[in-house]
Order: C-alpha cells, then structure tokens, then sequence
C-alpha cells in the first residue's frame, strides 16, 4: 500500500442479517486496541466514525425477499460517498462491519474514485458464503447475503446502482475464497457470473499460499489495486465465534494471518474491510481482537522486521 494515512470508517450495520448484535461490530474492534496497533505499525490513524443507521426497531421491512433493503440502501450510498472522500484524499479506507451488505457501499465508493482515472480495481472477497444471492434465489431475503451479487451488476437496482452505474469491479478481477456454505441457486450465480472462486476444498487441496497467489494474480490483471473484504465467518468458530453466521470447517488461525501476510506482500493491497464481528456472541471479545491482528499483518506487520 502507498497511504500512509488510515481512514477508518465504521458501518454499524445489522439491518442485512438475520441475528442482531453485528451493528456492536466497529466498536469492538476500535475497543481492541487497533488504532493503537496501527501507530505501531507506522501509520496516523483518521477515525471518521461511524455512518448513520437505522434501527431495525424503528422500521418495517417491505419485502421478505430483500429485507430493508432501501434503508441498507441508503446507508451503502452514506458509505459509498465518505470512502470515496477518503481515497481521493490520498487514505487507506479502512471499513469495519457491520454485516457483510455494507460491501455494496463501500465497493461503490471505491469504483466511483477509480472511474475518475479511467481505471479499476480488483476484489478479493475471504468469506464462508459467496454473498451473491439475489432476491430470487435467497431462502432468507437476507441481504447480507447478496452484496457480492450487486457489485457485479446483479440484483436489485437500488444495491447495483449505487452511484448511478454498474458494476462495480469486473467478475475476471474477482476472487471468492473459503466457500463453505452456498445456496443451491446462488452456487449458480457464482459459475455463471465468471468470477474466479476457491472452496474450502479447494484451500484444502492447493494449500493457502497457492491460492492467495493465483488470487492475487487475478484480482491485480489490469487493476490499480486491489480491495480485501474479510469476513470473519471464514475463520473456524473455534477461532473467531463471535459472527452471526458460524459454520465448522473454516480457516485456521495461521491460515487467516498467512492470507493477510501474503496480501500484504504484494504491495498491491489499497482498502480493507473487516465485517460481521458480532460481540453478542462472542467470548471476551476474542473475534475482535483477532481482527485487530489481521488487519495488522495486512497492514504489514511481521513476525520478524
């Protein structure tokens, strides 16, 4: 990464998924000592704090197929404008989650701020779940489940055009890894849609270091840089239990690091959001903590200097 600035922007976000608590999610992780972590590492830290979200108790969703989706809508264009703001002026966007349908804000901000110089950028999206569910094919009407979905142009319009066009990022620039856990109908979307994705099997079979290199070699054919989504359901819930969606068989603790590390590595790496960190579930704050970690080695942080 060039920035030495880091912006951080909290998205308390739980309006997407179907177990409150996630919306905790950004304060955990500031209670963790990351700010104090990325000093460390060298950076000045620019917290911009959270943006604003509606209540759940305060609202009715209007469809059971795409829950609250204009008011995940609305707070996704809220984010998508401040980390815009945030990398034209030269930071490191730095996104706490929140659950995972934040992504459609803030891979919309990055895409407005890369249109600007004809360029692009590549994602690479660590998750147990694909995310790439649409209103027709999602069993919960979760939209958590469908942010994936809407930045590569598929979806309802008020998640695919946020920022007024579509896509976001382009499937050959786009790598899923960790999948574990996909609808039937949503595995679908994912081989028709064109984006490169690595199962657990997969992690099990190439190894992780194999993996993140064709992953990075994707995600970076073409592009200015590259964006990591990190949702902490792809670590093992005997790592990191506290996320709303837990599911056995997941990254190990090294595993997780080594991703990071490896991103890190390819001096490529130029936004990050870490989502569905949900303290309700959690054991004295241990996800939280482990997502301070991961964000410090994919800020470069090194077992030795």
């Amino acid at each position: 990464m060039d920035a030495t600035e880091v912006a951080i922007i909290g998205a308390p976000m739980d309006l997407g998924a179907g177990r409150r608590g996630v919306d905790m999610g950004p304060s955990a992780v500031r209670a963790a000592g990351l700010h104090a972590r990325l000093a460390s590492l060298g950076y000045s830290v620019r917290d911009l704090g959270n943006i604003e979200v509606v209540q759940p108790e305060s609202t009715t969703p209007k469809s059971t197929s795409a829950r609250f989706l204009d008011e995940i809508a609305a707070s996704c264009t809220r984010l998508a404008k401040i980390v815009e703001r945030a990398a034209s002026a030269g930071q490191f966007p730095l996104i706490l989650g929140g659950d995972h349908s934040i992504a459609a804000g803030s891979l919309a901000g990055l895409a407005k701020y890369y249109r600007k110089s004809k360029a692009k950028f590549g994602l690479i999206w660590i998750d147990a779940h694909a995310d790439m569910n649409i209103p027709a094919t999602s069993p919960s009407g979760n939209v958590h489940g469908m942010p994936l979905a809407a930045a590569l142009g598929m979806g309802p319009r008020e998640l695919t055009h946020i920022g007024g066009f579509a896509p976001k990022v382009s499937p050959q620039n786009t790598v899923l890894i960790g999948l574990r856990d996909v609808d039937p109908a949503e595995g679908v979307n994912v081989r028709e849609s064109g984006v490169l994705a690595f199962t657990m099997r997969d992690v099990d079979e190439l190894g992780l270091r194999q993996v993140m290199r064709r992953a990075i070699a994707a995600a970076s054919d073409g592009t200015e840089g590259i964006h990591l989504s990190f949702d902490m359901d792809s670590i093992d819930p005997d790592y990191a239990p506290g996320v709303g969606t837990p599911v056995s068989g997941g990254l190990t603790y090294r595993e997780a690091h080594l991703a990071m590390e490896t991103v890190s590595d390819s001096k490529l790496l130029r936004s990050l959001e870490i989502v569905e960190v949900n303290p309700i579930l959690d054991t004295a704050n241990r996800t939280a903590l482990l997502a301070v970690e991961l964000i410090a080695s994919a800020m470069g942080k090194r077992i030795l200097p």
